[in-house]
């Protein structure tokens, strides 16, 4: 979204209802925003068009379903440059289980959070990064033992 384009505070609203209950419906979040059905649409639709709404994504409550064991790992790279952080980017897009990757400042170069069905499949995407080609010097493991708070959404109130 560009400058001419800034957000209001309906804009904020319906960003605020759609993280917390995408599946609300059109007339339901027009009226919780005080608008049209018509203007509502089209407000989510520039929305979406402009790169701030979307995916739509459902919350599956992987510990309902089956057996899996989480794990936040730290990696550090041999090389520090543009070139070895983009390959290793791309390495680790490339392995369904990592659902996350970060390249973050510090004492390691990324974070991952990988979601694996037991250790023994966690090993064995530990060894695919550490035997790539991308120049993996170290990974640090950590498992995820209890998790106390999970992403509900962004506090927008807060961030903008």
């Amino acid at each position: 979204m560009n400058d001419e384009q800034k957000l209001d505070r309906i804009d904020r609203k319906i960003l605020s209802i759609l993280q917390s209950n995408a599946r609300i419906s059109n007339q339901q979040l027009s009226e919780e925003v005080g608008l049209s059905p018509s203007s509502c649409l089209k407000r989510t639709r520039r929305l979406e068009d402009a790169g701030l709404l979307g995916p739509y994504l459902a919350s599956i409550n992987l510990d309902s379903l089956c057996r899996s064991v989480t794990v936040l790992a730290t990696v550090v790279l041999k090389d520090h440059t543009k070139e070895a952080f983009i390959a290793f980017q791309k390495h680790a897009n490339s392995i369904p289980e990592v659902l996350e990757c970060y390249m973050v400042s510090g004492s390691f170069d990324f974070f991952l959070r990988i979601v694996a069905a037991d250790m023994n499949s966690y090993n064995h995407i530990n060894d695919r990064l550490l035997d790539s080609d991308v120049g993996v010097l170290k990974v640090s493991s950590h498992v995820v033992l209890n998790q106390s708070k999970s992403f509900e959404g962004f506090p927008l109130e807060r961030l903008l």
